[in-house]
């Protein structure tokens, strides 16, 4: 495996894509306190439909950064919590989330400043 970011097969890509979603690191920052039921979920990220957060769930479980649970009974209950693999990606994704605290506002000039000169907003 190389180590060169730029290459397809290089593993430093596959944690950028992992993290390039933007549900997949905040679905892993709400699950950072423990065991979370999608609906306990829902409330608490603003703005994710239920087919993304059950798709990012997935796309996460397939990944080995979150364990599914099912509890029996009726109705049937479902938990989500976080690999220990998962767990290692909570300190990059604070990193992140603090560096756009610290750099936000001059991130939302720029393209404001984009916006004005008629350039595209990503």
């Amino acid at each position: 495996m190389t180590t060169d970011v730029f290459l397809a097969d290089c593993r430093a890509r596959l944690a950028f894509d992992l993290l390039s979603n933007t549900w997949n690191a905040v679905v892993l920052w709400a699950l950072r306190d423990g065991p979370r039921r999608p609906g306990d979920l829902r409330e608490q990220i603003g703005g994710i439909s239920s087919k993304v957060l059950t798709e990012t769930l997935r796309r996460l479980q397939s990944n080995g950064l979150v364990a599914r649970r099912a509890h029996p009974g009726a109705p049937p209950r479902v938990e989500y919590q976080l690999t220990s693999l998962g767990e290692t990606l909570l300190a990059p994704i604070e990193a992140l989330g603090a560096w756009g605290f610290e750099h936000g506002d001059e991130v939302m000039a720029a393209q404001e400043a984009a916006c004005r000169q008629g350039l595209s907003r990503p």
